[in-house]
Protein backbone atom coordinates (compact mmCIF):
# COMPACT_ATOMS: atom_id res chain seq x y z
CA UNK A 1 0.00 0.00 0.00
CA UNK A 2 2.80 2.41 0.87
CA UNK A 3 4.46 1.84 -2.53
CA UNK A 4 1.17 2.62 -4.27
CA UNK A 5 0.90 5.93 -2.42
CA UNK A 6 4.53 6.79 -3.21
CA UNK A 7 3.84 6.28 -6.93
CA UNK A 8 0.46 8.01 -6.77
CA UNK A 9 1.75 11.31 -5.37
CA UNK A 10 4.21 12.06 -8.22
CA UNK A 11 1.55 11.03 -10.74
CA UNK A 12 -0.94 13.49 -9.23
CA UNK A 13 1.66 16.25 -9.21
CA UNK A 14 2.34 15.60 -12.92
CA UNK A 15 -1.39 15.68 -13.73
CA UNK A 16 -1.90 19.02 -11.92
CA UNK A 17 1.18 20.52 -13.60
CA UNK A 18 -0.13 19.42 -17.00
CA UNK A 19 -3.55 20.93 -16.31
CA UNK A 20 -1.96 24.21 -15.16
CA UNK A 21 0.10 24.42 -18.36
CA UNK A 22 -2.90 24.00 -20.65
CA UNK A 23 -4.20 27.55 -20.37
CA UNK A 24 -4.16 29.19 -23.81
CA UNK A 25 -1.59 31.85 -24.57
CA UNK A 26 -1.92 34.77 -26.93
CA UNK A 27 1.05 36.45 -28.57
CA UNK A 28 0.56 40.18 -29.12
CA UNK A 29 3.03 41.40 -31.75
CA UNK A 30 3.66 45.14 -31.64
CA UNK A 31 6.02 47.60 -33.28
CA UNK A 32 7.91 47.65 -29.95
CA UNK A 33 8.23 43.87 -29.54
CA UNK A 34 6.08 40.94 -28.49
CA UNK A 35 3.96 40.39 -25.39
CA UNK A 36 2.76 36.89 -24.48
CA UNK A 37 -0.27 36.60 -22.20
CA UNK A 38 -1.75 33.51 -20.59
CA UNK A 39 -5.56 33.56 -20.65
CA UNK A 40 -7.30 32.20 -17.55
CA UNK A 41 -10.23 30.27 -19.04
CA UNK A 42 -10.65 28.40 -15.73
CA UNK A 43 -11.26 31.27 -13.27
CA UNK A 44 -12.63 33.90 -15.70
CA UNK A 45 -14.41 31.77 -18.33
CA UNK A 46 -16.77 34.43 -19.70
CA UNK A 47 -14.20 37.21 -20.08
CA UNK A 48 -11.42 34.89 -21.26
CA UNK A 49 -13.64 33.24 -23.86
CA UNK A 50 -14.79 36.64 -25.14
CA UNK A 51 -11.18 37.78 -25.61
CA UNK A 52 -10.10 34.54 -27.31
CA UNK A 53 -13.09 34.66 -29.67
CA UNK A 54 -12.13 38.20 -30.70
CA UNK A 55 -8.53 37.14 -31.28
CA UNK A 56 -9.59 34.16 -33.41
CA UNK A 57 -12.10 36.26 -35.38
CA UNK A 58 -9.43 38.90 -36.16
CA UNK A 59 -11.41 41.60 -34.37
CA UNK A 60 -8.08 43.09 -33.33
CA UNK A 61 -6.85 43.50 -36.90
CA UNK A 62 -5.58 47.10 -37.13
CA UNK A 63 -5.72 47.44 -33.32
CA UNK A 64 -3.47 49.70 -31.25
CA UNK A 65 -2.18 50.40 -27.81
CA UNK A 66 -3.47 53.96 -27.56
CA UNK A 67 -3.73 54.90 -23.88
CA UNK A 68 -1.09 55.03 -21.16
CA UNK A 69 -1.70 55.87 -17.52
CA UNK A 70 1.22 56.79 -15.30
CA UNK A 71 1.56 58.52 -11.97
CA UNK A 72 2.47 61.78 -13.76
CA UNK A 73 -0.44 62.02 -16.22
CA UNK A 74 -3.59 61.76 -14.07
CA UNK A 75 -3.63 65.02 -12.13
CA UNK A 76 -7.40 64.99 -11.57
CA UNK A 77 -7.60 61.47 -10.13
CA UNK A 78 -7.46 60.98 -6.37
CA UNK A 79 -6.87 57.25 -6.90
CA UNK A 80 -3.99 56.76 -9.31
CA UNK A 81 -3.24 53.65 -11.39
CA UNK A 82 -0.65 52.54 -13.95
CA UNK A 83 -1.75 50.68 -17.10
CA UNK A 84 -1.52 50.57 -20.88
CA UNK A 85 -4.76 50.17 -22.83
CA UNK A 86 -5.34 48.68 -26.25
CA UNK A 87 -8.01 47.51 -28.63
CA UNK A 88 -9.89 48.78 -31.68
CA UNK A 89 -11.01 52.04 -30.00
CA UNK A 90 -12.17 54.36 -32.77
CA UNK A 91 -13.29 51.91 -35.41
CA UNK A 92 -17.02 52.08 -36.18
CA UNK A 93 -17.45 48.38 -35.43
CA UNK A 94 -16.49 48.95 -31.77
CA UNK A 95 -19.98 50.31 -31.07
CA UNK A 96 -21.64 47.31 -32.77
CA UNK A 97 -19.89 44.58 -30.76
CA UNK A 98 -22.06 43.04 -28.08
CA UNK A 99 -20.76 43.64 -24.54
CA UNK A 100 -20.35 40.87 -21.97
CA UNK A 101 -21.52 40.43 -18.39
CA UNK A 102 -19.11 41.69 -15.74
CA UNK A 103 -16.99 39.04 -13.97
CA UNK A 104 -15.63 40.78 -10.88
CA UNK A 105 -12.34 39.95 -9.19
CA UNK A 106 -14.50 38.93 -6.21
CA UNK A 107 -15.88 36.14 -8.42
CA UNK A 108 -12.72 35.15 -10.32
CA UNK A 109 -10.14 35.63 -7.57
CA UNK A 110 -7.70 37.08 -10.14
CA UNK A 111 -6.32 40.31 -8.70
CA UNK A 112 -4.90 43.28 -10.61
CA UNK A 113 -1.21 42.52 -10.11
CA UNK A 114 1.80 43.47 -12.21
CA UNK A 115 1.15 42.20 -15.74
CA UNK A 116 -2.52 41.33 -15.19
CA UNK A 117 -4.73 41.57 -18.28
CA UNK A 118 -8.17 43.09 -17.70
CA UNK A 119 -11.14 44.49 -19.62
CA UNK A 120 -11.76 48.23 -19.92
CA UNK A 121 -15.35 49.35 -19.39
CA UNK A 122 -17.61 52.25 -18.56
CA UNK A 123 -20.50 50.70 -16.59
CA UNK A 124 -20.55 47.06 -15.41
CA UNK A 125 -21.61 44.92 -18.36
CA UNK A 126 -20.25 47.27 -21.06
CA UNK A 127 -16.86 45.62 -21.74
CA UNK A 128 -16.38 44.11 -25.19
CA UNK A 129 -13.02 44.56 -26.94
CA UNK A 130 -10.90 47.11 -25.09
CA UNK A 131 -8.36 45.73 -22.64
CA UNK A 132 -5.51 46.90 -20.45
CA UNK A 133 -2.36 45.56 -18.84
CA UNK A 134 -1.38 46.56 -15.30
CA UNK A 135 2.06 48.03 -14.67
CA UNK A 136 2.72 47.20 -11.03
CA UNK A 137 0.06 45.99 -8.59
CA UNK A 138 -3.23 47.92 -8.90
CA UNK A 139 -5.55 46.85 -6.03
CA UNK A 140 -7.82 49.86 -6.55
CA UNK A 141 -8.99 48.21 -9.81
CA UNK A 142 -10.22 45.11 -7.93
CA UNK A 143 -13.79 44.58 -6.69
CA UNK A 144 -14.27 47.06 -3.84
CA UNK A 145 -11.47 49.28 -5.14
CA UNK A 146 -11.90 53.02 -5.32
CA UNK A 147 -10.74 53.80 -8.88
CA UNK A 148 -14.27 53.36 -10.26
CA UNK A 149 -17.04 54.92 -8.13
CA UNK A 150 -19.34 51.90 -8.55
CA UNK A 151 -16.88 49.70 -6.61
CA UNK A 152 -17.30 46.79 -9.02
CA UNK A 153 -13.73 46.94 -10.29
CA UNK A 154 -12.66 45.57 -13.64
CA UNK A 155 -12.76 42.04 -15.08
CA UNK A 156 -9.35 40.35 -14.99
CA UNK A 157 -8.72 37.37 -17.25
CA UNK A 158 -5.02 36.83 -17.89
CA UNK A 159 -1.40 37.47 -17.09
CA UNK A 160 1.67 38.57 -19.04
CA UNK A 161 4.15 35.69 -19.10
CA UNK A 162 6.75 37.47 -21.23
CA UNK A 163 7.21 40.96 -22.61
CA UNK A 164 6.69 43.20 -19.57
CA UNK A 165 9.69 45.19 -20.85
CA UNK A 166 7.60 45.95 -23.96
CA UNK A 167 4.62 46.95 -21.78
CA UNK A 168 6.82 49.35 -19.79
CA UNK A 169 8.34 50.80 -22.97
CA UNK A 170 4.85 51.50 -24.36
CA UNK A 171 3.79 53.09 -21.06
CA UNK A 172 6.72 55.55 -21.23
CA UNK A 173 5.83 56.94 -24.66
CA UNK A 174 4.72 60.56 -25.03
CA UNK A 175 1.05 61.18 -24.42
CA UNK A 176 -1.45 63.99 -24.34
CA UNK A 177 -3.95 63.53 -21.52
CA UNK A 178 -3.25 59.76 -21.45
CA UNK A 179 -3.70 59.29 -25.23
CA UNK A 180 -0.49 58.30 -26.98
CA UNK A 181 0.75 60.91 -29.41
CA UNK A 182 1.91 58.03 -31.61
CA UNK A 183 -0.20 54.94 -31.05
CA UNK A 184 1.64 51.60 -30.91
CA UNK A 185 0.38 49.28 -33.62
CA UNK A 186 -0.66 45.75 -32.73
CA UNK A 187 0.57 43.94 -35.83
CA UNK A 188 -0.94 40.58 -34.93
CA UNK A 189 -2.60 38.68 -32.12
CA UNK A 190 -2.72 34.91 -32.26
CA UNK A 191 -3.53 32.03 -29.95
CA UNK A 192 -0.77 29.51 -29.18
Amino acid sequence: MRKAIIFLIPALVLVFQTIAQELPRVEIKTDFGNIVVEIDTVNAPLTATNFLEHVKANTYENAWFYRVVRMDNQPNNDVKIEVIQGGIYTEPRFETIKPIAHETTGTTGIKHLNGTLSMARMEPGTASTEFFICVGDQPELDFGGKRNPDGQGFATFGQVVSGMDVVRKIQQQKDEQQTLMEKVRIKEMRVH
